[in-house]
């Protein structure tokens, strides 16, 4: 506590107190003003479903609260830098600080504190929060919200492993069922084993599938071997999930680190099209908090001069740069998996750009 309190200054609690603050108190304001405003658009949606107030709460603002938080945290780490650190321009609080000895450099380290506990806060919530809450928002509207829209994905295939091939017709999300369904085994090029069902699905209970109407073809050199299971169900164990089959876009948001990494390893072998998908949402988790310390030095460049007119001409700034910067992601994301960027360019882009835009910020500062 000594050794803290000899290297942190009155100034640097001074900033780190505003920053901070500023920080909290406008993610605050603008969490309930999206609150208020989501809560109008999706009300229609409650009522209808006969939700009690505490099922709305627990159930969907449980969960998507965090998620809002971190989508506005790049936003308001922003703005809270440009109006605090304008605000002590105006006031020229800043001009006796590098007057009296401080280098910008000093003056600069509380601003990068804070910027790493925003920074901390982010990834921790990336790592260990956020794929957790996501699943109670995303579950939600996914059955009440967004109930009409398609729950089924049609014509699936899929290669569990170097020998193992499926295909379904179609599989419903909702009751995790599907049609259709066949899986062939092969021993190089060679088919030993053929499974048909008119039906395959998902007990929950026993973490199986569960055919129905099923018959297989086993196949042994000129030999055959025919089951049959009409009118029979079977139990069977397969390396797949339902969220594989996943028709809804946000299936990857509620999977946690190790669920993520493991669907990442199983995509390898199974090239479904979703590597992308993947991909981006691993490497965002770990570097999108890194933008706590772009948009802060950006910040301090920009507002630590004293202009004309107070905050209102740096705010402007800043809040235009910062949707900048959020355009600028969007279009990386749609990119990478869309237009085959690659997920980790398209993921440190946004943050390298306007990192070399922040140190050429910070080179025009006045010092």
């Amino acid at each position: 506590m000594n050794f803290i309190k000899d290297r942190v200054k009155i100034l640097d609690w001074y900033i780190i107190s505003k920053y901070l603050g500023t920080f909290l108190y406008t993610l605050t304001l603008f969490v309930v003003i999206i609150i208020i405003f989501d809560l109008s658009e999706k009300l229609d949606d409650f009522l209808s479903a006969n939700l009690t107030f505490w099922q709305v709460i627990s159930l969907y603002y449980a969960g998507s609260i965090p998620y809002y938080v971190n989508m506005l945290s790049p936003l308001i780490n922003f703005i809270a830098v440009i109006f605090f650190t304008a605000k002590m321009a105006d006031q020229t609080e800043i001009v006796p600080i590098l007057s009296g000895g401080v280098s910008f450099n000093r003056f600069l380290l509380p601003y990068f504190v804070s910027a790493f506990v925003i920074f901390a806060v982010n990834l921790a919530s990336n790592l260990y929060i956020l794929p957790y809450t996501n699943q109670l928002k995303n579950t939600f509207e996914n059955t009440y919200v967004k109930k009409n829209d398609p729950s089924s994905k049609s014509n699936i295939h899929m290669k569990l492993d170097d020998n193992t091939y499926i295909f379904m017709d179609n599989f419903d999300n909702k009751s995790k069922t599907g049609t259709k369904f066949s899986l062939d085994n092969f021993k190089g090029d060679v088919l030993t084993k053929k499974l048909i069902a008119d039906e395959i699905k998902w007990d929950s209970l026993k973490r199986s599938w569960k055919l129905t109407n099923y018959s297989i073809r086993y196949v042994n050199g000129l030999k055959e071997t025919f089951v049959s299971g009409t009118s029979l169900t079977k139990d069977t164990v397969l390396d797949m999930r339902p969220d594989d089959f996943s028709a809804y876009d946000n299936v990857f948001e509620n999977l946690s680190n190790k669920e993520l990494s493991e669907k990442i390893r199983k995509e390898r072998i199974r090239g479904s099209g979703i590597w992308n998908d993947l991909l981006f949402e691993q490497y965002k988790r770990y570097l999108h908090p890194l933008s706590a310390f772009v948009l802060t030095l950006i910040g301090v460049a920009l507002s630590s001069r004293k202009v004309r007119g107070g905050v209102g001409l740096p705010l402007g700034i800043g809040i235009l740069l910062s949707f900048a910067y959020i355009v600028f992601n969007q279009f990386a994301k749609m990119f990478s998996l869309k237009g085959g960027m690659p997920p980790l360019l398209a993921v440190i882009a946004p943050t390298l750009f306007f990192g070399l835009l922040g140190f050429y910020l910070l080179r025009k500062a006045p010092k």
